[in-house]
Order: structure tokens, then C-alpha cells, then sequence
């Protein structure tokens, strides 16, 4: 989804001037005529998400100046930038020591606004993502801190927040790469522990062996190698939350002893005789069917229960369509700083191409695409032309592939209805797709391009059976054959 930027002036020829030259650059406009009304949208509990703001500096009852006093009384950090017709040098002062982020002098010309837009927003998201960097080495990070524009994800970041009150054992599922160990933090950092450790493992890359000794320590000479002593991560994370990642992975030994220390809080060191109690908040994740794999005997159905107590499931990528703008310019921030490249900004073609796309790698995936595009990009935006197996994916009608990682039904049935792009309607949903009803900038699609998204849904996942297509689509065989020719899908149907 594109910045929203809010115009504040007192002018409505300005305003429509000002309102139509901004959505052309392919942001979306929020259009107030006083300061008092631009203070109601950015301070407050009901405050709305504004990226930038235009602010007019000479306007009747609150000023320019004026609405920046009270952003800066309410820590509002929003970029604002501030124009006037009369543009001496006093003004220019009082607006930039008032917390202004630039200056222009009206009637200021399409190149120097977009210029200053490109750069206000830039400047900001570099400075949130250095601030959120901190706070994640910190341990401080909390549930404020998570990039999302989903209403796919309210509700599951409201779930998080009455865990984080608590003590309670999570379980966070979700495929790969959706974040999970990002909820577990944000967690931690919005919890009373928050001082306290925060220890995550991997319980998938364990050794099978060492399992246990990494997990409650050991005592020097216990086994082979064992030349000092370890405490193990238990010990570790005392007074703080214990992060158990791809807990479904652990071996059925220490499955068992994982029961007795989330039971009574104590843990045994291996080789040791003294037993040792912690107090470890237990956070864990999975990208597996638990329930499945405890009525294959893979899994404790005991430890199941412990560790079950409140469940979080983060919906994948594909549902919640809203966010990958966001996260793409999230991560085109950090990895541009980081790659010492003066990228600022990606172009509306490329995130509706991303947008388009079914992201089966999830929140990861879209991490690992930025950072190709980043290396490839020559300028200082990044454009479709920088994802060039994205773009061929979608072509070729391969988006529709299921994830890498089936998801489980109660997975599935927890998540809430996919975004269709404007944060309100939700989606149809499929098993591995989601059909999005509107587009990038929230506008509906065009029927024939839902039609012809159905339709090469319905040929992909009943393998080319036309007659099967048909039936399941409830229109004759001739009917669909006319659709394929007037939607160009012939060569959607398989030969021989």
C-alpha cells in the first residue's frame, strides 16, 4: 500500500492543486483544511496513519507553526514539511527549529516537491529503523515495534499483546518465514521480562546428541569432550523467556525431560546430581501440524498441552497482502544503509509487481528479493526491472504454486480473512491461493482480470482436466472454451 500523505491548507485551490499533483507521484491523500484538523488526525488516541505531512505555515486560528508546537509537545515524529507564499528567511528558521523537515515556497514546482517527498520519507524510515534496530539489541523490542499495515494482523498483535501481560506458555505457529521468532520477541519486550534475557534455539539445527546438554547443561568430564562445565540454556534465560524454535524438531528424550522442567521449574544438568530451578517463561514455534504429529506418536501429547497453553498463528504473506508494500520499503531501508547505496525509494510498477506475487518463502523470501534488487539497482529508486524471476513467476502463471510448507487446518482456521488490498473487504480464499479483489492501490480489479485469475486457478489445481474445470466452475464446456479465447488462455491448456 502507498504513504499516505496529509495536506493541511486553508486553500482549496491549493488543496486540489496540491491533492492531485501528490497521487500522481503514487502516494495516497489524506486533505484537511485547518490545523486543528490536521491535530486530530496525527495526536491522540484515534490518531490515523500519516507518513508525511504538507503543512501550509500561514493559515487562521492554528498556524504552521502552531500544529508543529503540538506535535513536538505530543513526540510525534512524522515528517512535515511546510510551505508558505512568503518565504523569508525568519519563517524558514521558526519552521525547521519547530521540527519542520523541509521547506518550500509556493507555488513550489512538481519536480521539488516529489524531491522533498522522496526524501522526507526516506530521511524517516531510516531514523525508525535505526531506532527499532536498537531496541531489538536491546531486548526492548515490543509489539509497537512490528512493520504491519494488515488488518490481517490486528487481531493476531492484539493476541500478542494479552500474552505479553502474562506469564503464559505461546506457541507461535505459521509456514517458514513468516516471522514467527519476531511475535516471540516482541513478547518478551512488551512483558514485565523485558529486562531480563531473552534466549531463542533453534531446535531443528541441534544435534540429536547434544540436545540435552545445550538445553540443561552439563558437568565438566560428563562425556566425551565435556572439558568445563555448561549451564545450559534453561540457566541462561532465567527470570527471562526461553525462545524454542521449531520446537516439534526436538528428539523424544528430551522431549521428556522439557516436560519435567516446564512442570516443576527445575532443570538437571547432564552428568550432574543437583538439580537446578529457574524461572523461565516458555515462548515456542512451529511450523508444523503439532496435533498430527502427536497422533503419529512423533510428538508428546503431554508436552503438547504444556506447551499449547495460549496459541498464536501468524497468517502467511499471501493473506495479508497490505503488508508487503510496508515490509519491502522496511527492508529496502535497512539493506540499502547497510550496502552503502543511496537507494531511496521503490517504484509504484515494482510493488504492484510484488503485490502480485504469492510469496511462498513468505516474509523471508520477500526479504531476500529486496536485497537482490538493492545489489542490482544502478539509481536511486528501485524498479520492476530489478525483479526479474519475480516478474517471471508471475508471467508465466507459476504464482499460484502451494507453499513450501502445507500449513495445518487449525492453522488455517485460525487466521483471519485474507486483505484484498484496501484493508477492509476481505479476499477469497483457497488452499496455497488467495484471490485479491482489488489492486495495489485499493481500486477494484477489472472482472475479466479476476475471471481470468479464476479460471487459470481452476486449470492449475485440477491438473487440466477440463471437463472437471467445467463442472467445478458450474458453466459448460463450450462456455469455458469461449472464456479461454476472449481471456487469451489457450495456452493455459494442456496438450495431449
Amino acid at each position: 500500500m502507498a504513504e499516505v500523505v496529509l495536506i493541511v491548507d486553508d486553500d482549496p485551490v491549493q488543496r486540489r492543486l496540491l491533492e492531485a499533483m501528490i497521487q500522481r507521484f503514487g502516494y495516497r491523500t489524506t486533505v484537511v483544511e485547518s490545523g486543528d484538523a490536521a491535530c486530530k488526525l496525527l495526536v491522540g488516541p484515534q490518531a490515523e496513519r500519516i507518513d508525511a505531512v504538507i503543512l501550509d505555515l500561514v493559515m487562521p486560528d492554528l498556524d504552521g507553526l502552531g500544529v508543529l508546537a503540538r506535535l513536538r509537545e505530543a513526540s510525534v515524529s512524522v515528517p512535515v514539511i511546510v510551505q508558505t507564499a512568503h518565504g523569508g528567511i525568519d519563517n524558514v528558521v521558526s519552521a525547521i527549529r519547530s521540527g519542520a523537515t523541509d521547506f518550500v515556497v509556493k507555488p513550489a514546482s512538481a519536480e521539488r516537491l516529489q524531491v522533498s517527498l522522496r526524501n522526507a520519507l526516506a530521511t524517516n524510515a531510516l531514523a525508525g529503523e535505526l531506532q527499532r534496530l536498537k531496541r531489538k539489541h536491546e531486548g526492548t523490542f515490543d509489539i509497537s515495534d512490528v512493520i504491519t499495515r494488515s488488518s490481517a494482523m490486528q487481531s493476531v498483535l492484539k493476541t500478542a499483546e494479552k500474552a505479553a501481560a502474562s506469564t503464559i506458555p505461546v506457541l507461535v505457529e505459521g509456514e517458514s518465514g513468516v516471522g514467527k521468532e519476531l511475535i516471540a520477541r516482541a513478547i518478551h519486550g512488551s512483558s514485565a521480562r523485558r529486562a531480563k534475557p531473552f534466549v531463542a534455539v533453534n531446535c531443528g539445527a541441534l544435534p540429536e546428541t547434544l540436545v540435552e546438554s545445550i538445553l540443561f547443561g552439563h558437568e565438566k568430564g560428563a562425556f566425551t569432550g565435556a572439558t568445563e562445565k555448561h549451564s545450559g540454556k534453561f540457566v541462561e534465560a532465567d527470570g527471562g523467556s526461553l525462545f524454542l524454535d521449531e520446537v516439534g524438531e526436538l528428539p523424544a528424550p528430551a522431549q521428556v525431560k522439557l516436560l519435567r522442567a516446564l512442570q516443576d521449574g527445575e532443570v538437571e544438568p547432564v552428568g550432574g546430581r543437583k538439580i537446578s530451578r529457574v524461572d523461565v517463561r516458555i515462548l515456542s514455534a512451529t511450523n508444523r501440524d503439532l496435533i498430527a504429529d502427536v497422533r503419529a506418536g512423533r510428538f508428546r501429547e503431554d508436552l503438547f498441552y504444556r506447551l499449547h497453553v495460549f496459541p498464536v498463528s501468524l497468517p502467511p504473506l499471501r493473506m495479508r497482502r497490505d503488508d508487503i508494500a510496508e515490509l519491502a520499503r522496511h527492508f529496502l531501508t535497512r539493506i540499502a544503509a547497510e550496502e552503502g547505496k543511496r537507494i531511496r525509494s521503490i517504484s509504484a510498477d515494482a510493488l504492484a509487481l510484488l503485490a502480485a506475487y504469492h510469496w511462498p518463502g513468505n516474509v523471508r523470501q520477500l526479504e531476500n528479493a529486496i536485497f537482490r534488487a538493492v545489489v542490482l539497482a544502478d539509481g536511486d529508486e528501485i524498479g520492476a526491472n530489478e525483479f526479474p524471476q519475480i516478474a517471471a513467476l508471475v508471467s508465466c502463471g507459476a504464482n499460484s504454486a502451494p507453499p513450501l510448507i502445507e500449513p495445518s487446518p487449525a492453522m488455517v482456521a485460525s487466521w483471519p480473512e485474507a486483505d484484498s488490498g484496501n484493508g477492509q473487504a476481505p479476499a477469497t480464499r483457497a488452499a496455497g491461493h488467495s484471490l485479491s479483489l482489488t489492486d495495489p492501490r485499493g481500486d477494484v480489479r477489472p472482472l475479466e482480470d479476476i475471471e481470468r485469475e479464476a479460471i487459470r486457478f481452476a486449470i492449475s489445481h485440477y491438473r487440466g482436466q477440463m471437463s472437471e474445470v467445467a463442472r467445478r466452475l458450474k458453466i459448460g464446456r463450450s462456455t469455458l472454451y469461449r472464456k479461454l479465447e476472449g481471456l487469451s488462455l489457450e495456452e493455459d491448456v494442456p496438450t495431449g
